[in-house]
């Protein structure tokens, strides 16, 4: 325990990985009133769509508008994944310089995803990631099922650690290690770690994480005893993949930033904010948040507020 950092940074992802899965349409002014309580929470990271097709993932149709209308606050990163070269170009028109690009470490896994093999997605992104170092745009890679496939079942670090590494050299800065279906558990997740950073420096590395089997923040933990410094999450706990049955649950934000200011890890995100930004797009979702620090906490002050 002597050896984790003192500081770890979030990437909140729960405008889109967030959204994404839900039925229920959520307005653009929801979205973006969202982005903006997050904005004021001391993250300073934030994914706040995704450039994809929207008969794909229709919750997210509005990308452009959200981007164009969102309150930008100085020393905030802003980003959203982009799937091929259009998806770029819409991320360019939206005024973001900061990106994010997909595949899987599993092949079936990324054929429903993103319609391709893994070495047709390398030829798709090479183009995307020659045009964002030209541009200054800075990227960042995601590799899904690093730890499990709904589809093929286990995932060989090694193919992990080969997709993981292809991606930086085409110019990625990080590549983050995908949870999709919470299938993963906190010695394959360091065993996987330690094997990339054979590699790579830890920086280069960040973990997405989902809390569908209830070993998200254990995972997490076993990540950054292995030297993770950056990490995943979504406030409340929203999220879900549209093609990883049963993905329901990425890791709360505010689960995960009370586990680490616990422990005396800084993260410099204020918990109560965050608890306001989910129950505010709660609300335009129309079901309560996942996370059970947010209703322990909640049900706590209520008990506190009425003397019980």
């Amino acid at each position: 325990m002597d050896q984790l950092a003192g500081h770890v940074t979030i990437v909140e992802v729960g405008p889109r990985d967030g959204l994404q899965n839900e039925s229920t349409p959520i307005s653009t002014s929801a979205k973006v009133a969202f982005i903006d309580a997050l904005s004021s929470s001391g993250l300073a990271h934030i994914e706040v769509t995704a450039f994809v097709n929207p008969k794909r993932i229709p919750q997210l149709a509005d990308a452009e508008e959200v981007c164009k209308r969102i309150d930008r606050r100085e020393g905030i990163v802003y980003s959203a994944l982009v799937p091929n070269e259009r998806g770029y170009e819409r991320a360019l028109d939206g005024g973001l310089r900061n990106i994010a690009v997909f595949m899987s470490a599993s092949e079936t896994h990324n054929q429903r995803n993103i319609g391709c093999s893994i070495d047709e997605a390398y030829e798709r992104f090479e183009p995307v990631l020659a045009r964002a170092k030209a541009d200054g745009v800075d990227v960042r890679g995601y590799v899904s099922t690093a730890f499990g496939c709904p589809y093929e079942g286990d995932v060989a670090p090694e193919r992990v650690v080969a997709v993981a590494r292809k991606l930086l050299e085409l110019g990625c800065y990080q590549v983050s290690l995908g949870d999709t279906t919470g299938m993963g558990n906190p010695a394959q997740v360091a065993r996987t770690v330690m094997m990339l950073r054979e590699h790579v420096d830890a920086e280069q590395v960040a973990l997405h994480l989902h809390d569908t089997r209830g070993t998200g923040l254990a995972n997490a933990l076993a990540g950054a005893q292995s030297g993770i410094t950056t990490f995943d999450a979504s406030v409340g706990g929203f999220g879900g993949c549209p093609y990883a049955p049963g993905a329901t649950g990425n890791v709360a934000t505010d689960e995960l930033v009370y586990m680490f200011e616990q422990m005396g890890i800084s993260t410099g995100v204020d918990l109560e904010q965050l608890m306001r930004a989910a129950e505010g797009v709660a609300s335009a979702i129309g079901s309560p948040p996942p996370s059970r620090f947010l209703k322990a906490t909640r049900a706590t002050q209520t008990r506190e507020a009425t003397g019980g």
